[in-house]
């Protein structure tokens, strides 16, 4: 059986003692590998290795730092397909779908690439009378990531690449369901030339999360995860300190209006809503049918629905993969049976799913459910599964008082034909990301990526130019070159510009 082991100043550790967790394959439902599990130990030995090398990445040229930016772009391109099949065997996602948040995750890769414009301060002459002004930024230190099951590369790649750019050195914890993604990655920066020690990772659960956001040796956290474990996460790691960034769940809703293509809006909204079997923080888990376009967009939904090829992700032609494990597969179920005692019209019932030759793996079929209410535990709940609810409205601006309402403000698209009433929309939501005529609205790498209310604990988003913010600090140098023998008069009072 193989052991997944740390990754740590730029080669393989394996875990101190027997602590190991089973890594399973979610389409056939049986054990791959063992990954181990690290502690409060192994996160200390590994600050020390990222604190020395910190010592001279941060001292690196920006040259230097952007040409291991490009040589691990290249290395992403070129290993797409092995990273992507990897992925797949650990999560369930086809090899395409895995293959597109590589993708996307390199689309940051590639914004820190443009290192030198990112990092340039500012100057200001003759602020005052000889006196001049300019500010730059620096690396914090040694920063973390925590990253969960469902994008286990591109969620990282959302952190790593900026941290390590901007001259800090990195520890990876991804999730433990799905590991080899992380070491795979660590293998590509040290062929791109990136010095040991500047990209970690520590493989574990509780413990070693604990002592990441206690560590005195590490300045800052990121997180992407269930809200209750964002609110934890922000409230440790700024108790020690830290700088945190905290994304938590979602709950988004994809509004249609009447004078919507509905055949259009409701093909977006099918793989919106069942892509990677729901297990995207941007799924489209709600669909708000607003006035004459519900009976018509149902109808379309249901046929789109019971089109979905599910299987193996691996298997050409698979549209759809197994839930990550077998808890999910069962909660998911559990959560459509409930909502049809609860009074929603099941349209598409995707419970017991067998499919050949996987009898034992984690599929679930897509669910559709109409007639959805707000106190309905399927649309109070994050499902994290392959279920469309469909909630009935008639007016735009109850749609966007039903979004309001919702805890959650992590995305929200609008399907029309109107300009004005996307504008409204995109005005009156409350909620981070916004996408018109556009099901899954991730912002571009050079834009930042972070909701509304309960999907974003602090105020941190990821990448982009929040992300430069966040893993460097500012200093602003005021100067004055006095002329040889020139003397000047120091006041007493407090200095002002003349």
């Amino acid at each position: 059986m193989k052991t997944i082991p740390h990754w740590i100043d730029g080669a393989a550790v394996p875990g101190t003692g027997t602590d190991t967790e089973p890594v399973f394959n979610p389409a056939t439902g049986q054990e791959q590998a063992h990954v181990v599990l690290g502690n409060a130990s192994t996160v200390d030995s590994t600050v020390t290795a990222a604190a020395k090398a910190f010592e001279t990445w941060s001292e690196s040229s920006l040259t230097q730092r952007t040409q291991v930016m490009f040589a691990f772009r290249q290395l992403l391109l070129a290993h797409e397909e092995e990273l992507g099949r990897i992925i797949s065997a650990e999560h369930g996602k086809t090899v395409d779908d895995a293959r597109g948040e590589i993708v996307r995750g390199r689309e940051v890769v590639e914004f820190a690439c443009g290192l030198g414009d990112i990092l340039k301060g500012s100057y200001s002459d003759q602020v005052s009378h000889g006196i001049d002004v300019h500010n730059f930024r620096q690396p914090l230190g040694v920063v973390a990531g925590i990253t969960p099951f469902n994008f286990p590369a591109m969620v990282p790649l959302w952190m790593h690449p900026i941290a390590i750019a901007t001259g800090n050195t990195f520890i990876l914890k991804p999730s433990e369901r799905d590991p080899s993604a992380a070491n795979f990655v660590a293998g590509l920066y040290q062929k791109a030339g990136l010095p040991d020690g500047v990209f970690n990772v520590v493989h574990g659960g509780k413990e070693a999360v604990d002592a990441i956001l206690t560590h005195p040796g590490i300045e800052a956290v990121s997180f992407v995860g269930s809200t209750p474990i964002a609110k934890y996460v922000h409230e440790q790691a700024t108790t020690n300190g830290k700088r945190v960034q905290a994304l938590g769940g979602a709950k988004n809703h994809a509004v249609v209006l009447p004078d919507a293509d509905l055949e259009f809006a409701a093909n977006h909204i099918t793989a919106g809503a069942y892509g990677s079997a729901g297990e995207r923080c941007m799924a489209l888990s709600v669909a708000v049918a607003v006035g004459d376009a519900a009976d018509s967009l149902v109808t379309i939904l249901e046929r789109k629905a019971r089109e979905i090829n599910v299987g193996p992700g691996d298997q050409p032609g698979t549209e759809m993969g197994p839930l990550v494990t077998k808890a999910a597969q069962e909660r998911v179920e559990n959560a459509v049976t409930t909502a049809h005692t609860q009074g929603a019209t099941l349209i598409v019932d995707g419970r017991g799913l067998k499919v050949d030759g996987h009898e034992n793996g984690y599929f679930t079929g897509p669910s559709l459910l109409d007639h959805v209410t707000t106190e309905m535990e399927a649309y109070q709940q994050e499902l994290f599964g392959p279920v469309l609810a469909v909630i009935r409205v008639d007016t735009l601006d109850q749609a966007i008082d039903l979004i309001n309402a919702n805890p959650y403000g992590n995305g929200t698209a609008l399907f029309t034909a109107s300009g004005e009433a996307a504008r409204r929309f995109q005005r009156g939501v409350k909620v981070g990301m916004i996408g018109i005529n556009v099901p899954v609205p991730v912002p571009m790498s050079y834009y930042s990526f972070g909701g509304w209310k309960d999907s974003l604990i602090g105020d941190s988003p990821v990448h982009g130019p929040e992300g430069i913010r966040f893993y460097t600090r500012p200093k602003v140098v005021t100067t004055r070159w006095p002329h040889t023998g020139q003397h000047t008069t120091a006041g007493f009072d407090f200095p002002t510009s003349h």
